[in-house]
């Protein structure tokens, strides 16, 4: 059993649950809103990807209840075989529709989408291109595709420029980049991307996972926020952040759909979105659409947020959306930080090495529109005492 001696050997999370100081898998006792009760006591979430607020609206609620009553729980089989219900073709349709693209094609995980779309598009002598700080499903995605891995410097554009430059522009490639990068809160220097996929004839894939419902006027994202949304090839987004669900998509032209439809073996052989799922992505996209207010709430609190922990001297890195890191650089010191935190009723999540570059911990803090000044103040107010307990901030 040599295979398992790793298993075995693994203990610095038995010695952090020891020492007190373990972050992981705590369980959340509540529905996930601005508050959330854990262990008994009611804290200020600060550490979701809720952003708009859905998980607890009640017509999203209504909406995952009357589909249970109508299908059940589950389809029990892939979109490919005996999966497909009216309710995913209508939200293929509605996102379609929403994102300004031909077609849709829902997936029953985010992670499954970036897996399922790389490596159907991806073959034997193609190039797929990543920013080194792209999300593990991207990386994984490529991995699984029979073509080759390159990576070039997070945002650097001329590293982006050199690696096209040298596989010329015949050769098939695709540049993948995250729209809103996850840990650091920052944005895709899509323009220039974009620009040199053109240049190279390169497919340009973004993962706008934490930018759609939070970038742009309506909410489309990051091709959206540049006003480039059709240099963009393939858009990709998940449901378990502004749409309060479960599942991801892509929305492109009708052809590539139907290419990776009958291609993609993790769609192939998953079992499709269950019906309250997609019953709640439609709801929440029509509060996406109807209640445009909820992005300026968003908007005001992350603000809010960024100027308050600035102001007080902390490291916020080149966040500029409703993510905003605080960089504290080693392992330890987060953990202890984000002890000190949740002793004191603010979520956060600490980042460290499996999710950071080394030297780069931080706690990944992010905002929801239904947040109230309130929150955001005392959220500011602990992290003042905080920092200056640990000898963060002066």
């Amino acid at each position: 059993m040599k295979l398992l001696d790793k298993c075995r050997n693994f203990t610095e999370a038995t010695i952090a649950r020891q020492q007190g100081w373990y972050p992981y898998f705590k369980v959340v006792e509540s529905e996930q809103g601005a508050e959330v009760i854990v262990e008994g006591r009611r804290m200020i979430m600060i550490g979701s990807n809720n952003y708009l607020g859905l998980t607890s609206h009640p017509k999203v609620k209504e909406a995952a209840i009357n589909a249970i009553k109508k299908y059940g729980t589950g389809c029990t089989g892939s979109r490919y075989l005996n999966g497909t219900l009216a309710l995913h073709e209508e939200a293929e349709a509605r996102l379609a529709k929403f994102m300004q693209r031909e077609a849709a094609l829902l997936f029953s995980t985010g992670y499954q989408t970036n897996l399922g779309t790389i490596s159907a598009l991806v073959g034997k002598g193609d190039f797929v291109i990543t920013d080194r700080q792209d999300h593990a499903s991207i990386i994984d995605g490529c991995r699984l595709s029979f073509g080759k891995m390159l990576k070039f410097r997070h945002n650097d554009v001329e590293d982006l420029e050199r690696i096209l430059r040298h596989l010329g522009p015949e050769a098939g490639k695709m540049v993948v980049v995250d729209g809103v990068f996850s840990m650091e809160g920052s944005i895709a220097n899509l323009p220039a991307i974009a620009a040199l996929c053109q240049e190279y004839r390169a497919v340009l894939v973004v993962d706008d996972a934490h930018a759609i419902g939070v970038l742009g006027q309506h909410g489309r994202g990051t091709g959206e926020h540049f006003g480039l949304e059709h240099a963009v090839d393939i858009a990709m987004g998940t449901f378990s952040k502004s749409f309060a669900s479960m599942g991801g998509f892509i929305a492109t032209d009708f052809e590539i759909i139907d290419y990776i439809k009958h291609h993609s073996r993790p769609l192939i052989f998953s079992a499709s979105m269950a019906p309250a799922n997609v019953a709640a992505v439609i709801a929440a996209l029509d509060i996406i659409e109807q209640e445009p207010e909820r992005r300026e709430w968003l908007w005001r609190n992350a603000n809010h947020l960024r100027n308050g922990l600035k102001a007080l001297g902390f490291n916020t890195g080149n966040s500029a959306t409703p993510i905003i890191p605080v960089i504290l650089g080693d392992d330890m010191l987060t953990f202890r930080f984000w002890r000190e935190l949740f002793e004191r009723g603010v979520f956060t999540n600490p980042a460290v090495r499996q999710a950071v570059a080394p030297g780069c911990a931080l706690l990944r803090t992010s905002v929801i529109a239904t947040h109230t000044p309130a929150h955001i103040d005392r959220v500011l107010e602990v992290f003042a005492e905080v920092g200056r307990k640990l000898g963060v901030i002066p």
